[in-house]
């Protein structure tokens, strides 16, 4: 429920989990063997798909620690989750697990969190665990949260017995490793090497994808096998370098996607510039109301009244890029159309978040 304190909207959930969300995520840190939240980008953790997310609160607070969540819902007639997490001025889109792939190509986030989202993992055969695995980068980490898991197996009856067998058993056989478990959370590790998949013994697990097609599904089907292993882009999370290094990719990384080193920096030199000129021509607009003249630090919020952008030709995420230099404290939806090269991945890989989309 939302309520009203001191001129400001509060949310506040019937679970106790949700409005201690500070103690929550500093006990998935623990979980993986963390200090607290604040370390996540140190074990490689950038960008988190939070699948069914409620009013955002997760990605709310994970933001202040240069956490960029992107929050998936389905649609809902009688009132979003993504609205409301729009509204918050949090990343969000409408997705569903239900019959298509997500709009987001191979190895594209470091952790998906599921807390009471909705999705029966242990059904349709577990093809909604090998779309999890599909989109999570190698090394990366999945946390569930539901009474199914609750670490009290005696709490459960024999059907729910079942089903969770069905889902530790399949994560195994997909090579995911489980770090701990906790009350009613869990956390697998996806594995970091690609040999795991086959030192499986035979017809353990679903099969690794024949023709392995690394580009943005765009809503195509789900697929019943592993996909991204025979990705150029499989990087495990620990190996790539840490936020906010991660957006400079490397002359090797660059390669992946046939760029020079030059033309990406040129790219990047054209959009600072851009940005600068965008931000003196923006100010004294945005800022009217605010004593602040153009050029000092800006105003915190409600002041401050640019919280995200939409880029509707992201190309290489050049313009996130040049705002994060600038330090302005947004977050961009960088979209890619389909109608020209496809570098959303690149995108991702730099610690952003995009979508393709047909304007």
């Amino acid at each position: 429920m939302m309520m009203l304190e001191e001129e400001q909207i509060s949310f506040r959930s019937a679970s106790l989990m949700f409005d201690g969300v500070e103690d929550y995520s500093h006990q998935i840190a623990e979980m993986i063997g963390l200090r607290n939240e604040s370390n996540f980008i140190q074990a490689g953790v950038r960008t988190i798909l939070d699948i069914g997310c409620g009013y955002g609160s997760f990605g709310a607070h994970l933001f202040s620690k240069q956490l960029l969540t992107m929050c998936i819902a389905n649609y809902e007639a009688s009132g979003s989750q993504v609205q409301l997490t729009l509204e918050r001025g949090l990343p969000a889109m409408i997705g569903s697990f239900t019959s298509k792939q997500l709009p987001y190509p191979s190895l594209s986030f470091d952790m998906l969190h599921c807390a009471r989202c909705g999705v029966d993992w242990d059904k349709k055969d577990g093809i909604h665990l090998i779309e999890v695995d599909r989109v999570l980068r190698p090394g990366g980490y999945f946390v569930w949260t539901s009474p199914l898991t609750n670490a009290q197996g005696s709490l459960r009856n024999k059907e729910n017995q079942k089903r969770w067998n069905f889902v530790l058993n399949f994560a195994e056989n997909l090579c995911w490793n489980m770090l701990s478990q906790q009350d009613e959370t869990v956390v697998w590790k996806k594995t970091s090497k690609r040999n795991c998949y086959v030192s499986r013994k035979p017809g353990s697990g679903p099969s690794v994808c024949s023709k392995d097609n690394d580009v943005v599904p765009y809503y195509r089907s789900l697929q019943a096998c592993i996909g991204g292993t025979k990705s150029r882009r499989w990087i495990p999370i620990e190996e790539r370098a840490t936020w906010p290094s991660r957006a400079k990719l490397s002359s090797n990384e660059l390669a992946i996607y046939g760029l020079h080193s030059e033309d990406f920096a040129e790219d990047t030199q054209n959009w600072n510039s851009a940005v600068r000129n965008y931000w003196s021509l923006l100010s004294p607009l945005i800022f009217s109301d605010h004593p602040k003249r153009p050029g000092d630090e800006d105003p915190s919020p409600p002041f401050n009244m640019v919280r995200n952008v939409l880029d509707m030709n992201a190309h290489f995420g050049g313009f996130n890029s040049a705002l994060l230099e600038a330090g302005k404290s947004v977050w961009v939806m960088n979209v890619v159309p389909t109608s020209g090269p496809n570098y959303l991945p690149l995108i991702l890989d730099r610690g952003f978040v995009g979508v393709l989309h047909d304007w």
